[in-house]
């Protein structure tokens, strides 16, 4: 696989200075998905969570790579959720079902991306995380496919690639050494169970009491 290397497991200092500040939020306290929140986004068929490293694909982009990881304690899993390239998302502001977003991997500062290169393993659409401090390109913008208004924790959601339409899937594919077990994620055209994704673990900014009262009043 080329430049793989062992993956860093300190706790980012953003996630202790949220930590310190609002604590963890139980899915019943906050049940909105918000910008701004930190959180780890579960696989669910293959029961692993979105994780990327500072090592790099030994083909394809040679971007750094992105897989999926059944640890469910290791740091290099928190994604960051802002606005979509370009534009800002505040802090608080519910998700709507249908808007653009960019997942900003916390250890790395690098966005999760997707472009016209092949997966190194099952041969479908690369995944990748690209950028610097954040700040990267147009491919860095996924979709949040949900039913209803907004994107609910307990929901399952597919995240579609705003510029290949493909969605963000895991089928299994494992790595060998020196990253043994870690699954390959990648993007796929068609619907399926490979690409249905829960928010987990994390720090969920809480909405503003305006933006939680014009989001209940807009589902009644």
């Amino acid at each position: 696989m080329g430049r793989w290397g062992p993956a860093g497991t300190v706790v980012p200092p953003l996630l202790l200075l949220f930590g310190g500040l609002l604590g963890l939020a139980g899915a019943s306290d906050l049940p909105l998905v918000t910008c701004g929140s930190v959180v780890k986004l579960l696989n669910t068929r293959h029961n692993v969570r979105l994780h990327s490293h500072d090592v790099h694909y030994g083909s394809g982009s040679g971007q750094q790579s992105v897989t999926g990881v059944s640890d469910v304690d290791d740091s290099n899993s928190y994604w960051r959720i802002r606005g979509k390239t370009s534009t800002v998302c505040e802090r608080g502001t519910p998700v709507r079902c249908g808007q653009s977003i960019r997942l900003t991997h916390v250890n790395t500062g690098r966005n999760l991306h997707s472009h016209h290169f092949s997966s190194p393993l099952s041969g479908n659409q690369e995944v990748s995380a690209f950028g610097e401090e954040g700040e990267g390109d147009s491919l860095d913008d996924w979709t949040v496919l949900c039913s209803g208004s907004h994107w609910v924790r307990d929901d399952e959601v597919r995240f579609k690639h705003a510029s290949t339409n493909v969605l963000l899937s895991v089928t299994g594919e494992q790595y060998g050494r020196p990253i043994s077990g870690q699954r390959e994620v990648h993007g796929m055209a068609q619907q399926s169970q490979n690409n249905y994704w829960r928010a987990m673990e994390g720090i969920f900014m809480k909405p503003s009491e305006l933006l939680w009262t014009e989001t209940h009043h807009a589902e009644l």
